[in-house]
Parts: structure tokens; C-alpha cells; sequence
């Protein structure tokens, strides 16, 4: 079966539609799907096509608010609400042992939530916020629900976990921040010294060596992948410490909104990558890989993850 060729300006229903065969049947969890952002844009196109899709999310009415927009716009899933707040262990397991006594297989987990940069704070677990929704949460659920996915391997399709990571793996100018595991859990001890675009930065490395390290010891059961959305001026993007860090950086204008000179991809096109991670038979074969704009893109990655 060919395929077509899949790039930057792809969106995600495109990808969509010429996978529909690899979607059907599927059943497919998300996290991070509120209205007007990436996750939301996966969820909904997936769901044309899946059997079901799990929309996770702390917040229940907004939750209710996606779930409503996913079966609007002519979902063939059936579209299932998960609480699942990554900035607390316990609800991490109370969603996982939810998920493991699904009747169904799971066969796809997309890691898409994140948390917005601003000052230093811990959860009830005392875990820096960043940290614990981008790697620490999705780390423990998948751990927990990872004989749930290793059942719904057959001999023509493999499970996949995909996490979103960012092109921002590159400014961190090595490992060896993660490298401690006390500096992974509270960032620093002074308030004043943290630095939240570099935590963001971390985060996404993160997540890059978790799909690398997943890949590796799944040895072929599972696939993982990480990659780059592209940059998108998102619900997460108009935050009020996310938005200040952005204005800094030139990202935004000094109301906030989307500079001119900086190159943005829309909802749409920025969710095409998760769907290629999440179903693309022509990546099969590249276990662990890290892909930007629609194909794989391991030589984006910053020199460290060489050794990885």
C-alpha cells in the first residue's frame, strides 16, 4: 500500500484520512485535549476513524466541553472521559487502574499534556510542576498500564506510546541537568534562580529519553516515539507566565499575540505529527525515533541523545 508524503504544512485530518485503514479499530488515549489545542485536534480526527478514544483531563467541564466538540464534528469513536491529573501520583494510578480494567485493548497512548512555564512550584508530592506533567505523570501511568498494552499486540500491529516533546531539546546545552534526581523532582531550591524556559527545555529532553529509553527496553513489544509539534500559538501559548516567557523571547508581540517574524504552524498542521507517530505503518521500523514536521528526524536531535 503507498502512501502519501506527509510535510510540514500536512495537517492532521490529511494524515487522517490517508491512514483511516491503520486507524480502524483502534482504540486511542490522549492526554491534554482541551478545545484549541493539539491534543484536541488528534483526538477529533482520530476519532472519524477509531473504535475508541480516551480524552484525559483534570478539569471536568472542559473535559465535557471536548468530548461534546469531538462527537459534534462526526466521530465514528465511541469518545470516553478519563480524570487524569498528571500533577498527582494518586490520580495517576486511580486513572491507570481505570484504564486496566477497560474491557477493551488499548492500543495507542499519545502523551500531549503539559503544564505553562512560570515561577517554581511543587505538587502535593513535591515534584516541580513542569516536570511532573510532562515526564514524571506519563512515565508512572505508562508503567502502570503497560501490560494493558502489551495484550493488545497481534501479529500485525504493535502498540505505540508517542510524546510530544519540542524542538526545544536543543537549548539545553547538555544531559547533565537530568542527570540528577533531585534536580529532575524540585528544579532548584531557591525560587529566585529557577529559570522556567530552561525547566521547559528539560522537559522536552525528557521526554525525548524516555520514547529513546521505552523503545529500547520494550525490545519490539512496544514502539515509542517523541517529536516536534512545530510551533503553534495554542490555549497553553496564551498562559499568563507561558505568555510572558513568549514575549521575551520575541515568540509573541507585546500583547500577546503571534509575532510576524516568527513562523507559526496552525492547530491543524501542528497535530499532523502526533497522528504519523501515532499510526504510520513506514515508520515502523525506526523504534525510538524522534520525528518533526511528519517524518522521522533523528538528526534534529541535540548531540547528547547520541550516546542515549
Amino acid at each position: 500500500m503507498s502512501f502519501p508524503t506527509f510535510s510540514a504544512t500536512t495537517t492532521a485530518e490529511e494524515v487522517a484520512d490517508a491512514l483511516a485503514e491503520q486507524i480502524r479499530g483502534k482504540n486511542v488515549l490522549i492526554t491534554g485535549t482541551s478545545i484549541n489545542g493539539i491534543g484536541y485536534e488528534a483526538a477529533r480526527v482520530i476519532a472519524k476513524f477509531a473504535s475508541l478514544v480516551v480524552i484525559t483531563g483534570y478539569n471536568a467541564e472542559r473535559l465535557q466541553l471536548s468530548a461534546n466538540a469531538i462527537k459534534e464534528s462526526g466521530a465514528n469513536a465511541s469518545v470516553r472521559q478519563l480524570n487524569l491529573d498528571l500533577n498527582s501520583l494518586e490520580s495517576v494510578r486511580k486513572a491507570a487502574a481505570e484504564v486496566n480494567a477497560y474491557a477493551e485493548p488499548l492500543h495507542v497512548v499519545v502523551h500531549n499534556a503539559a503544564y505553562p512555564t512560570g515561577p517554581l512550584q511543587l505538587t502535593k508530592d513535591g515534584l516541580e510542576t513542569q516536570m511532573s506533567t510532562a515526564h514524571f505523570g506519563p512515565f508512572l501511568f505508562t508503567k502502570l498500564i503497560y501490560r494493558k498494552l502489551l495484550s493488545a499486540s497481534t501479529s500485525t500491529s504493535t502498540p505505540r506510546v508517542v510524546t510530544v516533546s519540542s524542538r526545544a531539546q536543543l537549548m539545553l546545552p547538555s544531559a547533565a541537568s537530568l542527570l540528577s534526581v533531585d534536580n529532575l523532582a524540585r528544579g532548584v531550591a531557591d525560587n529566585e534562580e529557577f529559570a522556567p524556559m530552561g525547566r521547559y527545555a528539560e522537559t522536552k529532553a525528557a521526554n525525548v529519553f524516555f520514547a529513546k529509553e521505552l523503545a529500547k527496553r520494550a525490545g519490539g513489544r512496544v514502539n515509542a516515539y517523541s517529536l516536534h509539534p512545530g510551533d503553534i500559538y495554542t490555549n497553553i501559548m496564551q498562559k499568563e507566565h507561558n505568555k510572558i516567557s513568549l514575549i521575551e523571547m520575541g515568540v509573541l508581540n507585546p500583547d500577546g499575540s503571534p509575532a510576524d517574524k516568527h513562523e507559526f504552524k496552525t492547530i491543524p498542521q501542528g497535530a499532523a505529527t502526533t497522528v504519523v507517530a501515532s499510526f504510520d505503518p513506514r515508520i515502523e521500523n525506526h523504534n525510538g525515533a524522534y520525528l518533526w514536521d511528519c517524518v522521522v528526524a533523528n538528526d534534529k536531535l541535540a548531540p547528547y541523545f547520541a550516546d542515549s
